[in-house]
């Protein structure tokens, strides 16, 4: 039995989403990218384009199940609030769509895909393009499916 994915980077201004299908003992690839929110709208524009983005994902791929990247300890206590904000629209798109969250904190997501859990995003980015047999554009979609296959390799034999 197979499980859609959909896991999200979340950011203010580009929010990374992955879409995979786990299957068994592989991966596959349905779509990435990163949802461009834009630096200059006002942070409740930013966050309705994100939705926006997120829900087109959705209903495109029907996944069964949403993987977050968890927060982390910012050095800057207004990027961390206005991230949690974002964190917070992702959550709200996941239960109006009914899919179950799953977060993981940066730590265990590059345990899970570099093997180490200090990687550098060029480490997550490389691993991730060798294992899907693609190359990624972006690091946000990099880190995004990241965090769908940490899920799947957590929970791969729950299906």
């Amino acid at each position: 039995m197979s499980q859609v994915i959909l896991g999200v980077d979340p950011g203010s201004r580009h929010t990374g989403f992955g879409v995979l299908r786990g299957e068994r003992e592989k991966f596959v690839h349905l779509a990435s990218g990163h949802i461009n929110a834009g630096a200059g709208p006002h942070l409740s524009e930013r966050l309705r384009r994100i939705y926006d983005g997120l829900e087109e994902l959705v209903r495109t791929h029907q996944p069964q199940t949403l993987a977050v990247e968890d927060s982390f300890l910012a050095e800057n206590v207004r990027s961390a609030f206005i991230l949690g904000q974002v964190r917070g629209v992702v959550l709200l798109l996941a239960a109006k769509c009914g899919l179950p969250v799953f977060q993981y904190p940066p730590l265990v997501i590059k345990k899970a895909v570099v093997g180490y859990g200090q990687a550098s995003k060029s480490q997550v980015q490389l691993m991730v393009e060798q294992m899907l047999g693609l190359k990624l554009k972006s690091s946000h979609a990099a880190d995004a499916l990241a965090v769908g296959m940490c899920h799947f390799f957590h929970h791969r034999w729950e299906t």
